[in-house]
């Protein structure tokens, strides 16, 4: 009896694991934002209403495994798009194990290589794949439904000694609400962004790290965000630098820190939104 109980609690526990996931993981109407906690890097899943899945970066390592996987069921393997900002280590190294365990509908970039040999990983493992990969510059977007994410920058003839003002600055409008993700935009980058016009976003993802060289006033007063995000984690650069936080306060912002208050995960619907924290903060 005691044997047949034990398998009985077992199939109940699996049945209700299972039914969790099937209405969990059913789409949603709303947009779910995650800046995932993977160290000093920058990675962030963005799911459309409707379920659609945009990864922008992938972190440094296989440490952005486990937050991805916390955001979606374990049994879902497929990522929609996944955007790569610039080839930097810190934004495509954790990429290559995230390819090795889920199946990549399409990879967009900025069109630029590397010279670090992960490079080479990484572009071999969408080969192998047959991945579709795109490049895409300023004026490009991808749509779904009434998701628009638009290409900021780089324009057609950028091509920078320093591979942060190639970054690819996308925002993502859903939700009823904005997103602008920036890469490791320098300040110079962020500046021909101001001079563009038409940057406004309600919710911010901190330029390099909170790098005393990016988050520049007349950037952030464009911007005007309510919510920023710096994704960082133990470095020896002085991320974020304690003016650049500074200024982000100035404007108002509610400013989150992936190395303290873990993944920051913000829910919109209908241009409200709901920010909460992996670590409750």
């Amino acid at each position: 009896m005691k044997y047949s109980l034990s398998i009985f609690s077992a199939l109940v526990s699996l049945n209700l694991f299972v039914w969790y996931w099937v209405v969990a993981g059913a789409p949603d109407s709303a947009l779910n934002l995650y800046f995932l906690k993977s160290g000093e890097g920058d990675s962030e899943l963005a799911v459309l209403p409707g379920g659609v899945k945009v990864l922008i970066d992938g972190g440094p390592s296989s440490a952005t495994l486990a937050p991805l996987g916390n955001t979606i069921s374990p049994t879902d393997r497929y990522l929609d798009v996944v955007l790569l900002s610039h080839p930097q280590l810190d934004h495509f190294g954790g990429l290559i194990p995230i390819l090795e365990r889920y199946k990549i509908g399409l990879f967009v970039w900025n069109g630029e290589s590397s010279l670090d040999s992960a490079w080479k990983d990484l572009v071999g493992l969408l080969n192998n794949r047959g991945t579709r990969a795109v490049v895409l510059k300023k004026g490009d977007a991808v749509r779904y439904k009434e998701s628009r994410l638009e290409v900021l920058a780089p324009s057609d003839a950028a091509l920078s000694a320093n591979p942060n003002d190639d970054s690819m600055i996308v925002r993502l409008s859903s939700g009823g609400v904005k997103a602008l993700f920036t890469g490791d935009a320098t300040a110079s980058l962020e500046q021909s962004l101001v001079a563009g016009g038409g940057i406004n976003a309600d919710i911010l993802k901190v330029s390099h790290h909170g790098s005393k060289t990016s988050s520049i006033t007349p950037f952030l007063e464009s911007v005007l965000p309510r919510v920023a995000v710096i994704e960082v984690g133990k470095n020896t650069y002085g991320h974020p630098a304690p003016a650049a936080v500074q200024r982000l306060a100035a404007i108002g912002a509610s400013v989150y820190r992936t190395d303290q208050n873990g993944t920051v995960h913000i829910r919109a619907s209908d241009g409200l939104f709901a920010v909460s924290t992996s670590d409750g903060h």
